[in-house]
């Protein structure tokens, strides 16, 4: 038997028993067939970005153990076949460039170490694409790391070593506003048009060090300057298609997705409605507006902003996605430039109560799965997605970094 979790009328019941308790499974119209579930616990699972890191910091819970909120724990994970997800360091962009921001991502990484620790049976730190596949046959769950805003580099190369040693195998440049590394798809001022001088120079170094670049959430121009300086393919960890949500920057369009395609790299598909349809961004903008009105009206002190928003979703309830809308953009991708290119970057724990009907939480990958069965992929592209796609393009990473090292090496006793 291949993988992680022997398939047995037993874990057949835990995973439907999990899948009971997930939010909206009651009424939700989407179920995963024995075949599905199968090739859920058969297959490595990568999911490029949950933020459980910063989940726990905020209020502390047990992830080893089943939780009451959130949207990943170990039993859930088990039952959903999740067994790579990249745990978030996300740094607030307000920290940029800081000694606070670099502690901060330190303390979060200690916290994914406590994990592990905490329960080794359960997880194990993965920092290369061996580890995962020789944990996977161990029954672990593994945990590589990516940075999600580059602030904490702080403009310090020796930081970016540290952090490496440390496991982080992925950054993404920037966050919510630009920092001193590149411009943020959400910041309308473009400080740098792109990437910085640094944010050049960091290209190059996270090449050579065998770091992962992540263009989720960074300006298209950042985006273009990127493909253009790197010498390896990169992703996007958890970014949707542009195509769905008109107007929507931090969703990637059409000619960026076809770049991407030409340098072999992967988008990762988010989860979170905003990212998935245009009705649930409207509805957020709709949220905005008339929070901005109450305020002009009744002032910041104003009661009613206590739960404003709680009140706001039952006046005008929230249009969530759908699993099928979530396979619409893994479609257009493999439609654009093929099913070598995608991935799955859910954001579970970072979008809050925004996740698509059937993919509630991480226990949800079977649906998933018996979706991608139903539009007729076949097992093999779906181990793509689900894992192959992320898998090669870290292996390309890891393996430049390897042969620079012993380029330089090399060089270095022949100048000598």
């Amino acid at each position: 038997m291949k993988g992680r979790f022997p398939l047995s009328s037993c874990a057949l019941f835990i995973s439907a028993l999990f899948a009971s308790h997930s939010a909206f499974a009651e009424t939700s119209i989407y179920s995963a067939s024995e075949k599905a579930i199968k090739i859920a616990q058969e297959t490595i699972i990568v999911d490029g970005h949950i933020d459980v890191p910063y989940r726990v910091k905020e209020k502390w819970v047990d992830v080893t153990k089943a939780t009451e909120g959130g949207d990943f724990d170990y039993p859930r994970a088990v039952s959903g076949g999740l067994n790579a997800p990249f745990m978030s360091i996300y740094v607030p962009a307000s920290l940029d460039n800081s000694p606070e921001s670099t502690q901060l991502a330190h303390e979060l990484i200690d916290s994914v170490e406590a994990i592990v620790a905490r329960a080794p049976d359960k997880f194990a730190i993965a920092k290369s694409p061996s580890d995962v596949k020789s944990q996977f046959e161990k029954g672990l769950i593994s945990m590589p790391m990516g940075m999600e805003n580059g602030s904490p580099i702080q403009g310090d190369l020796a930081n970016l070593t540290a952090f490496y040693e440390r496991g982080i195998r992925y950054i993404t440049l920037a966050h919510s506003q630009a920092n001193h590394i590149s411009d943020s798809s959400y910041d309308l001022r473009r400080k740098w048009k792109g990437l910085s001088p640094f944010g050049k120079t960091l290209v190059g170094e996270m090449n050579n060090i065998g770091i992962m670049l992540d263009i989720s959430h960074v300006s298209d121009d950042a985006f273009y300057q990127v493909i253009e300086l790197t010498k390896v393919p990169v992703i996007a960890s958890h970014s949707s298609l542009r195509r769905f949500t008109p107007g929507f920057e931090r969703n990637m369009d059409d000619e960026m997705i076809k770049k991407l395609g030409e340098n072999g790299g992967v988008i990762m598909i988010n989860f979170g409605s905003s990212f998935v349809s245009k009705e649930a961004g409207k509805w957020r903008s709709g949220l905005t507006a008339a929070r901005k009105a109450l305020v002009e009206k009744e002032g910041e002190d104003s009661p009613k902003l206590e739960n404003f928003e709680e009140n706001y979703r039952k006046e005008v309830p929230y249009p969530y996605s759908t699993l099928d809308e979530v396979l619409d953009h893994i479609d257009h991708v493999v439609k654009l430039i093929g099913v070598d290119h995608v991935g799955i970057g859910s954001d579970y724990d970072g979008v809050g109560d925004s996740l698509p009907i059937g993919l509630k939480d991480v226990a949800s990958f079977p649906n998933l799965v018996q979706g991608l069965l139903d539009r007729g992929y076949s097992r093999t592209d779906i181990e793509k997605i689900l894992s192959g796609n992320l898998l090669r393009v870290w292996q390309q990473v890891e393996d430049y970094a390897k042969e620079h090292a012993e380029g330089y090496t090399e060089n270095h006793v022949a100048s000598h």
